[in-house]
């Protein structure tokens, strides 16, 4: 069995007879004892409390079942039926009656439950030393920390004790974490994953998140655990723009915004800031283009979500614990806590006006780029190193984070390299929400232009790409070939660029075609008519027009003409104009012009 419990590989193994999923939670507790020191769980499951979870595979079809037998580890403030919940604070603890929905979805489609990981207490953190279970440790480098507040979860899975996990992200907890442990981490739309059985740290931003070795895997899980809930108030429902079959790897222009110079910040470690611009340069060599942005309004927005009274919310998650038993609270995670209590409903109101006036901001920004490219944390700190200033250096891991859920954001932490002191680094990819699946889509670019090892393997996995790679489309815009009035400039181009439509190319169609003009008017229509002789190549325009104003533009098209595909010179097939050919009878043939430019110049004169 490999080192990392990829979901692949272990689906061969269980295909060839070569594993159990008994035998396999036996390795796993095995490899827990050696990693016992990390610090990474609070709750190993028994043999007994795993029982059940075994009879039930039995009655499972693996090829009906995504997951048949694939081992996940779950942040402890998300509920486990019959397991307790700690939070990370003993005192707190309850035994859940039920499992969160996210949780079932997942044992519903055969995954098992391995145990309950170690968290920054009450999910207040961005470092995993907040905790009476002790500092989870990095998976590479045990002097340093492993990210937080969902420590234990990375840990788990970059150590080979779990195939993925479930973790929470407010402020950057299920990204930091994937960065400092090699993995992918997805920070979803908000309301994409069920809240549904989660502690809250801040309920109106929560976000359940996931860590997976790759891009592969995070997809399918995302697509095992997504869905609208009925029992979560800020549950919402996603569209087919952002479905997991419209996953693929991204190829084609890429523009990626990146924080201007003045703007970076990396606190000192200089193998951060050296591994960040390699990736820069990286991902220049390989076509994409980067664009500098304004990188103050995020931050600024980053800053409201510590400096204003969204502190509240985690106040009102604690407010328990702080009347009965306050002492109970790490100290750290207390002090903050505690002050949630301060600000004023004016306060709150002041905030949430300047936080609409960055949103709109942030939306502009990002519509002009395919995404946001960041350092997921600008410095990995050593443990002593957080604890002898954990409030500060806390704020310094969430300057390229804390804003992701204020502004309603799509993220994404991806692996780009490995320091000289041979720790990972790597880059968040930000989008708007519901993006994920093109966030996804571009980090499995990503993952063959760096090629590295999954987790704390060792040797680079060696993905057979020509299998699994299919081009990702953009869902955004849909592709329009024009070839009359609706071309750049003439009478009827207005209809596209009033839809925010954008001119994307001038080519030819294939040689298979008449061209006519048709009687009536004004203005003047062409008609575009395949045929399987005497055809030539006619010119016209491709446009690229947002998906969302795509059914208005097609309902005003008029018979004869309608939308159908077209084919172009480099034998592509494009949605566009075409003529019911029973139209043309009465009509002038013009295919001699090749094109309804040259025949409306000759018309004029």
């Amino acid at each position: 069995m490999e080192t990392m419990l990829s979901i692949p590989a272990l689906k061969s193994a269980y295909a060839e007879g070569r594993l159990t999923p008994r035998a396999l939670m036996a390795r796993i507790y095995e490899r827990a004892k050696e990693f016992e020191g990390h610090n990474v769980w609070i709750k190993l499951l028994t043999e007994a409390e795993l029982e059940p979870y075994f009879e039930a595979l039995e009655r499972m079809a693996p090829e009906e079942h995504p997951l048949w037998g694939i081992p996940f580890a779950i942040k402890d403030n998300i509920d486990l039926e019959g397991i307790a919940t700690t939070a990370a604070c003993p005192e707190f603890a309850y035994t859940a009656q039920q499992s969160a929905k996210v949780v079932n979805q997942l044992l519903a489609a055969g995954a098992i439950p391995v145990g309950k990981t170690n968290l920054d207490q009450f999910a207040t953190g961005l470092n995993g030393t907040r905790s009476p279970y002790g500092a989870c440790r990095n998976a590479f480098d045990p002097d340093y920390i492993s990210g937080g507040s969902s420590s234990g979860s990375a840990v788990a899975v970059a150590l080979g004790m779990a195939s993925f996990s479930l973790g929470t992200d407010t402020a950057g907890s299920g990204r930091v974490p994937a960065c400092f442990n090699n993995l992918v981490g997805v920070k979803p739309t908000k309301g994409l994953l069920s809240a549904t059985g989660v502690v809250p740290a801040c309920k109106s931003l929560d976000c359940v998140s996931i860590f997976a070795l790759d891009a592969d895997q995070a997809n399918l899980i995302l697509a095992i655990t997504e869905g609208e809930d009925s029992q979560d108030s800020y549950s919402r429902s996603s569209s087919y723009t952002n479905s997991a079959r419209l996953y693929g790897e991204h190829q084609g222009p890429l523009v990626l915004g990146v924080p201007s110079e003045s703007m970076l910040r990396f606190f000192g470690d200089e193998t951060y800031e050296a591994s960040y611009r390699s990736t820069l340069k990286a991902l220049e060599t390989d076509g994409v283009v980067l664009r500098e942005i304004d990188y103050s309004p995020f931050d600024e927005a980053a800053r409201l979500l510590y400096e204003g009274p969204w502190v509240a919310e985690r106040f009102l998650a604690c407010e328990s614990m702080l009347e009965a038993n306050p002492e109970a609270i790490e100290p750290v995670v207390r002090s903050i806590v505690s002050k949630g209590d301060q600000p004023s409903a004016a306060e709150l109101f002041r905030a949430q006006y300047r936080l609409e006036a960055l949103r709109k901001i942030a939306r502009t920004t990002l519509e002009g780029i395919d995404a946001l490219l960041t350092p997921t944390a600008g410095r990995h700190f050593t443990i002593e190193e957080i604890l002898e200033e954990p409030i500060k250096r806390n704020s310094e891991l969430g300057y390229y984070t804390n804003f992701m859920n204020l502004l309603d954001l799509a993220s994404l932490a991806v692996p780009t390299a490995f320091t000289e002191e041979k720790r990972p680094f790597g880059v968040t990819l930000v989008s708007t929400a519901f993006r994920d699946r093109p966030l996804l889509s571009m980090a499995k670019r990503f993952e063959r232009i760096f090629d590295l090892p999954l987790g704390t393997d060792k040797v680079s996995p060696a993905r057979d790409r020509g299998a699994t790679t299919v081009e990702a489309p953009d869902p955004r815009w849909i592709d329009v070939l024009v070839c009359g009035a609706h071309l750049e400039g003439l009478p009827l181009n207005w209809q596209l660029l009033e839809r925010g439509a954008r001119l994307k190319a001038k080519t030819l169609t294939s040689a298979n075609y008449r061209f006519f003009a048709l009687a009536g008017g004004p203005p003047m229509r062409p008609g575009l008519v395949r045929t399987d002789q005497d055809g030539a190549a006619i010119e016209v325009e491709i446009w690229s027009v947002p998906a969302a104003e795509f059914g208005t533009f097609v309902a005003g098209i008029p018979a004869p003409l309608g939308i159908g595909k077209v084919e172009i010179a480099s034998g592509e097939w494009v949605t566009g104009f075409i003529c019911e050919p029973r139209a043309v009878g009465g009509a002038t043939d013009i295919t001699e012009f090749g094109g309804w430019r040259p025949w409306m110049a000759q018309k004029k004169n």
